[in-house]
């Protein structure tokens, strides 16, 4: 059983478990949308020398609309690919499974016209095709075994017997081979994005509570502020209340541990869409995306205030847990993370200098 899952995981998620393969796949999708949009380029390029030579040279004439439709035909996806389809864009995937069977058409067109020989053009592209693709393996069999059958039905009667039999052993063995290939170079290629993903939740993620340290949190606002198209935010920035007391009291080891238990309660009150992490010391932040309304902020505070108090448990009964909020509103005019700190940390001192509210919200 161990043996047929392991199996199956290969063929169909290229070696790993299914979830695990859900969370890579957009960068297989953005990794195959940047090297096709190279690939596309040079293939717009070699069909148009095609297309000038057979004006030129009677030899290959017989393909020349062939050679005019494939550069139109590149052309077109070649802009598509840098003007308009997005990298994680399922179209963009589409397009290139039909660039590869496009391509295997090209190669039975070159068979064609040489019915004497065997199909080494095409055998070549089962070998190589594979290893510029990183998807579940299984669609790249349903490809191979399609062009194959093709090839094979279109070629019964143009090949001669001999080369046709030669061509159909051939065939069955390259078959297998390319599927072999792009099941390894597939698990290859996602074992690479697990790694970088690894390194990069690594470098990304505060030690001490697990979410996202200061220079994350950084990059995403600032990746987000740099969207035209959003335009509503809410920063909460907060700070555990007499937090150095509870150090000098009971050690850094349990202040740790309430900096700790902190992150935690954030971690789970918020979802993944929101920006939550740890400034640095006790201070942490929490980006609310595409909402404005003051309402909103204001129950969102208490929230934490109320949640937060009841969540940490503290060394002693007598102590209550309590932190405090300075609250920016973004509406689309500032530009960078710390245009918009600036004011939520305004808004944080005004709690610490009255010790009656627990939240401000910066004009």
């Amino acid at each position: 059983m161990a043996f047929l899952h392991t199996v199956r995981n290969y063929l169909l998620y290229c070696g790993i478990e299914k979830d695990e393969y859900k969370a890579l796949k957009k960068d297989a999708y953005v990794s195959n949308f940047k090297l096709w949009r190279v690939l596309h380029c040079l293939v717009a390029i070699v069909f148009t020398f095609l297309f000038i030579a057979s004006l030129l040279f009677d030899m290959l004439a017989a393909n020349r609309y062939f050679y005019l439709i494939g550069t139109i035909y590149a052309v077109a996806v070649t802009c598509l690919f840098f003007f308009v389809l997005k990298q994680d864009s399922i179209i963009a995937q589409l397009i290139i499974y039909l660039t590869i069977s496009w391509l295997f058409l090209f190669a039975a067109l070159i068979a064609q016209n040489r019915p004497d020989t065997t199909a080494t053009t095409f055998f070549a592209l089962m070998l190589l095709a594979p290893m510029f693709m990183v998807d579940k393996p299984y669609f790249m069999a349903i490809v191979l075994t399609i062009a194959s059958t093709v090839y094979l039905i279109w070629m019964r009667g143009i090949k001669l017997p001999d080369i046709w039999s030669l061509d159909h052993g051939n065939m069955v063995i390259f078959l297998f081979v390319g599927i072999f290939i792009h099941v390894i170079a597939n698990a290859i290629r996602i074992k690479e994005f697990v790694l970088t993903r690894k390194i990069a939740a690594q470098r990304d993620t505060d030690d001490l509570t697990d979410i996202k340290n200061k220079a994350a949190v950084t990059r995403a606002i600032n990746a987000y502020l740099a969207d035209e198209t959003k335009t509503k935010g809410l920063m909460f920035l907060l700070d555990i209340n007499h937090f150095k007391d509870i150090n000098d009291t009971y050690g850094h080891d349990v202040g740790d541990d309430v900096i700790r238990q902190f992150g935690s309660f954030l971690k789970e009150t918020f979802p993944d869409n929101d920006i939550v992490g740890r400034f640095g010391g006790d201070e942490f932040i929490v980006f609310i995306e595409d909402t404005d309304d003051q309402e909103t902020a204001e129950r969102i505070a208490q929230s934490i205030v109320d949640g937060s108090a009841e969540y940490v448990k503290m060394p002693s009964d007598n102590i209550t847990f309590s932190v405090s909020a300075g609250i920016a509103v973004y509406r689309g005019a500032e530009t960078n993370y710390s245009e918009i700190f600036k004011k939520a940390d305004i808004a944080l001192y005004g709690t610490k200098s009255d010790r009656s509210v627990r939240y401000l919200i910066a004009d």
